[in-house]
C-alpha cells in the first residue's frame, strides 16, 4: 500500500489544472460566485510522502443562495402554469435528449473526477457514467410509452376520463457520495421529465464531477427548471425545507438526515418522499452451497467499491458445518485482492474518500476483538493514511458494533449459524429490509426460505450478490431502508401523480372535447402518439 508519486500517475489521469467551481446554476443562469469557498481534496496522494491532493474548490453557500434557488424553482413551476409543467411531452423529451447528448461529450472529464474524488476504480467509474447515460435513454423511452398508454379516453357510468400523470411541484434532490452521478441522476432525471422543477445539492464527496455538466443543464432546460446549490445540508437544504414550499424530498443517503429534513417541513402531509437509505444486507450460505460460487459472489458483494454501497453484503451468515472451509478459502481470496490507485490495472481495493473512515473501521475491528472475534485473514486491519485493508472477522455476535452498524467500508463480519431460524430472526428484527443473498442448491430447503425472505426484504438474490441493477428492475426496501421505488418504470410514478379531465357524456361536452383535440390547443388533452 505504498504511495505513488505524481510522475508514476499516467499522464491522462494527472491533475494538471484545479477545478474551481466559481459559478452556480440558478434561474437558467450560470452566476459567478465570489463568496466563501471550500477546498476539495482527494485522499489519493500524488507526492512521495503522503499528502491529500487538492482538486479545486466549490462555493460555500448558505440561506440567501438557498432562497434564491427555491424562488427560481417556484417561478419555473409558477403554481402549475409554468412553461415546463405545462409543456408537451414531446418537447420535454426533446430537452432531455439534448441534455444527454451534451452529457455524453463529458465522459472523460467526469470519469477522471470520479476516480480522484471518491476513489472508484477506472472500470467502475466508466461503468457508472455509461450506466447513467443508458438510464436517461431508458427513462425517455419509458416516459414515451407512459404517454402512449394514456393517449386515450376511458368511459364509465356515462363519464369520459382522460387520465395522465402530472408533476408534483418542487423537488429537493440530494444524492450520495458513493454513486454521485448514477444514483443522483436516478432521482433527478425522472423528477425533471415528469414536469417537476428541482433544486439539486451535490454530495459532500463527488461534487466537482458535476462541474462539466453545468452548461448542459443550462442549455437544455427552461430557466429555473434545474437549480444547483453547494454547501452543507444544514445551511442550504434546511432553510429550503423550512419554507414549506418543497413538494418532494428526493434523497439517497442516511435515514437520520432524511428524518432531520422531514422534521424541518411545516406541512408533512404535503411532502412526498422518495428515499433510498441504509441497509444491512446479509448473505446466507447454506451447508449445500457451491463454495466456489458463494465465495466469488461474497467477495464481490462485500468488497466492490470497498463495501461502500447500500447494496453491499454487510453480514455473512455461514452454516457451521462448512464455516471452517469457507473462512479459509474466503480469507485467502480477500488477501489476494490488489490495493492500488483507481487507474491501476486490476485494482479492486482503492483509497477511501472519507479521511476519517479508516479509523472508524479500525474501531469496529477493535470492538469486535474485545467481544471475542478474531481477524482471520493475514492482511486484515493493516492501516495507512487513506485505507484500511479488509478485515474478515469471525465469529461475530450481536454484542458487536459491526453486527449492528452499517459499516459502509472494508470490514466483513462472518456469523456462524446452526439453525436457519437464527439468521431469519435477525433479518426480521433488523431495522432494515433491502435485500438478501441466499446460497444453496436443495429446492426443498430453498423454497420455504424464499417464501419467507420475500416478506422480509424486497429482493432475494439466489446464488448471487446483492445489487441495484439492472435499472429496469424495482429498487426499494422495507422499514428504514427506503421510501418509494426507484427503477426506470417506477421512478416516473414516484415523481408524479395521476390526474385527469372528466366530462359527462353529452353532446355539449363531446363537441368541446372534439374541438380541444382537433385544435391541439391543450398539451394535456391530447391523443397524439409519440413515436
Amino acid at each position: 500500500m505504498e504511495t505513488k508519486t505524481f510522475n508514476e500517475i499516467p499522464e491522462k489521469y494527472q491533475i494538471t489544472e484545479l477545478v474551481h467551481q466559481n459559478k452556480f446554476l440558478v434561474g437558467g443562469q450560470l452566476k459567478p460566485w465570489t463568496g466563501k469557498t471550500t477546498e476539495v481534496y482527494s485522499t489519493i496522494s500524488s507526492t512521495e510522502d503522503y499528502k491529500p491532493t487538492l482538486l479545486g474548490s466549490i462555493p460555500y453557500m448558505s440561506e440567501p443562495e438557498a432562497d434564491e434557488a427555491l424562488e427560481a424553482a417556484a417561478k419555473a413551476f409558477d403554481k402549475g402554469k409554468g412553461l415546463w409543467p405545462t409543456m408537451k411531452v414531446a418537447d420535454r423529451v426533446a430537452c432531455m435528449e439534448k441534455f444527454v447528448k451534451q452529457m455524453e461529450t463529458k465522459r472523460e472529464e467526469v470519469v477522471k473526477l470520479l476516480m480522484w474524488e471518491i476513489g472508484k476504480n477506472l472500470p467502475d467509474s466508466e461503468k457508472e457514467f455509461d450506466r447513467t447515460v443508458e438510464y436517461i435513454y431508458d427513462t425517455i423511452e419509458d416516459y414515451k410509452q407512459l404517454d402512449r398508454d394514456s393517449a386515450n379516453f376511458k368511459k364509465r357510468d356515462g363519464i369520459y376520463a382522460h387520465i395522465r400523470r402530472g408533476p408534483l411541484g418542487i423537488v429537493l434532490c440530494l444524492g450520495p457520495y458513493n454513486y454521485p452521478l448514477n444514483e443522483t441522476f436516478a432521482l433527478l432525471i425522472p423528477a425533471l421529465i415528469m414536469g417537476n422543477t428541482a433544486i439539486f445539492k451535490p454530495a459532500k464527496h463527488g461534487v466537482l464531477l458535476i462541474t462539466p455538466l453545468l452548461e448542459a443543464f443550462r442549455n437544455s432546460f427552461p430557466k429555473g427548471v434545474v437549480n444547483i446549490v453547494y454547501g452543507r445540508g444544514r445551511e442550504v437544504a434546511a432553510p429550503i425545507m423550512k419554507s414549506g414550499r418543497v413538494d418532494v424530498l428526493a434523497l439517497i443517503g442516511n435515514s437520520k438526515s432524511a428524518v432531520a429534513l422531514q422534521d424541518q417541513h411545516p406541512h408533512k402531509n404535503r411532502l412526498r418522499l422518495v428515499l433510498g437509505l441504509e441497509a444491512k444486507n446479509p448473505a446466507i450460505v447454506l451447508r449445500d452451497a457451491d463454495l466456489d460460487l458463494a465465495i466469488n459472489e461474497c467477495i464481490a458483494g462485500t468488497l466492490s467499491f470497498n463495501g461502500q454501497r447500500c447494496t453491499a453484503l454487510k453480514l455473512v451468515y455461514v452454516h457451521e458445518d462448512i464455516i471452517e472451509e469457507f473462512n479459509k478459502r474466503f480469507s485467502k481470496r480477500v488477501d489476494e485482492l490488489k490495493f492500488g490507485n483507481p487507474w491501476e490495472d486490476g485494482a479492486k481495493l482503492t483509497p477511501l474518500p472519507e479521511p476519517e473512515k479508516p479509523n472508524y473501521i479500525q474501531e469496529l475491528i477493535e470492538d469486535a476483538k474485545a467481544h471475542g472475534a478474531t481477524v482471520v485473514n493475514g492482511k486484515g486491519g493493516k492501516i495507512t493514511d487513506n485505507y484500511i485493508f479488509p478485515a474478515v472477522l469471525y465469529p461475530v455476535n450481536k454484542e458487536m458494533r459491526v453486527f449492528n452498524e452499517e459499516q459502509f467500508g472494508p470490514v466483513i463480519p462472518i456469523v456462524p449459524f446452526k439453525n436457519i431460524d437464527e439468521p431469519l430472526d435477525d433479518i426480521a428484527n433488523s431495522n432494515y429490509g433491502q435485500q438478501v443473498s441466499l446460497f444453496g442448491a436443495d429446492i426443498r430447503t430453498l423454497a420455504p426460505l424464499i417464501d419467507t425472505l420475500v416478506n422480509l426484504v424486497c429482493r432475494v438474490n439466489l446464488n448471487s450478490s446483492c445489487q441495484r441493477g439492472p435499472d429496469v428492475y424495482p429498487f426499494t426496501g422495507r422499514k428504514d431502508s427506503a421510501v418509494g421505488t426507484l427503477s426506470v418504470h417506477d421512478a416516473l410514478r414516484s415523481f408524479s401523480i395521476r390526474t385527469f379531465v372528466a366530462s359527462k357524456d353529452n353532446d355539449y361536452n363531446n363537441r368541446i372535447l372534439n374541438d380541444l383535440l382537433g385544435s391541439k390547443a391543450s398539451n394535456f388533452v391530447s391523443t397524439d402518439y409519440i413515436l
